[in-house]
């Protein structure tokens, strides 16, 4: 049997809509409280995680796949296959400050506000920036407002929040979408079944 985490939220309700085109049963009740869920049938079965929990039991073995966030892959910066992007859950990762502050890439050193310190270290890195990360968990738009930060690093989707708290995207810094991924050894071991799959996924 074969077991897919899934994180929940909205990236799972596509997710099922993907493994639908799979032919693969509707067993996922998402009105209920339970986690896990078999297709018996189709010898699958699903777990529903944290987002930032699926690279995690991918990682380890636990999930042979997963889907989830290309934003948490690169935050966790853990081991897996990447075997296919789903095409969904798309937005991207920016830098963004208040709509009338100062060139902030023009400052010697910045103080970045975001729930990404791994994501805006390595991109700040890439284009030989130096930072100060303040890391946060709450909603990282507030920073720049009360002067905890010069700009934050997250991801937007249409910037309707940005804007509602006065802030611009000063750069985009990666695409983001949802991501199919596998444990390495699972890889191996399930090869022609998964490479199927993929080709399935990206027909449909």
């Amino acid at each position: 049997m074969i077991r897919i985490g899934l994180a929940k939220g909205r990236l799972c309700e596509s997710a099922i809509e993907s493994f639908r085109k799979l032919k693969f049963n509707e067993v996922i009740d998402l009105k209920s409280r339970r986690l896990v869920f078999r297709d018996d049938e189709n010898q699958v079965e699903y777990i529903l995680l944290k987002p930032s929990d699926v690279v995690t039991y991918v990682e380890n073995g636990v999930c042979d796949l997963g889907v989830v966030g290309s934003d948490v892959i690169m935050e966790r910066e853990e081991t897996v296959y990447e075997l296919a992007d789903l095409d969904f859950g798309k937005c991207k990762f920016s830098i963004a400050t208040m709509r009338n502050a100062d060139d902030i890439m023009a400052m010697d050193s910045i103080r970045v506000a975001t729930k990404y310190p791994n994501v805006a270290r390595n991109y700040f890195k890439e284009i030989g920036k130096e930072i100060e990360i303040i890391p946060l968990n709450g909603s990282v738009e507030l920073a720049p407002l009360v002067g905890l930060s010069d700009c934050i690093v997250d991801i937007v989707e249409t910037g309707s929040t940005l804007k509602a708290n006065n802030l611009v995207i000063v750069e985009d810094m990666y695409d983001v979408s949802a991501r199919l991924i596998c444990n390495s050894i699972s890889y191996r071991f399930y090869k022609p079944t998964l490479e199927t799959w993929v080709s399935k996924l990206k027909e449909a």
